[in-house]
């Protein structure tokens, strides 16, 4: 699998989704390692839960209820739960994403 991470992180298990990414679980989080090749678009969809990424090489387009936004390498970005999106990617690209179960720390 593609992606400029360390041995360390390459040994982590292969996340079973839609794309390439290393798993690492936590309690109430799952934390994905995950490589994109240019020309990789993921269709609009929602999930239950609440997503923050940091974008570490390349570039993410995220369309968020019809508003686009472009996260360089550097760029936090979150995708709230149940919030329609769709994502690509015009340049190879590795990001770091939390996956939070609902409820799991949430402010009051």
């Amino acid at each position: 699998m593609p992606g400029d991470y360390p041995d360390r992180i390459r040994q982590l298990p292969l996340y079973d989704g839609r794309f390439d990414a290393y798993r690492l679980a936590a309690d109430g989080c799952e934390v994905l390692f995950a490589s994109y090749p240019a020309g990789t678009a993921i269709p609009p969809h929602r999930h239950a839960t609440d997503n923050y990424g940091v974008i570490t090489r390349g570039e993410l387009i995220l369309t968020l209820e019809g508003c686009e936004q472009r996260c360089a390498a550097g760029d936090w970005y979150h995708v709230p739960a149940g919030c329609l999106h769709s994502a690509r990617f015009e340049h190879d690209t590795d990001e770091i994403e939390f996956w939070f179960e609902p409820g799991e720390g949430a402010a009051a």
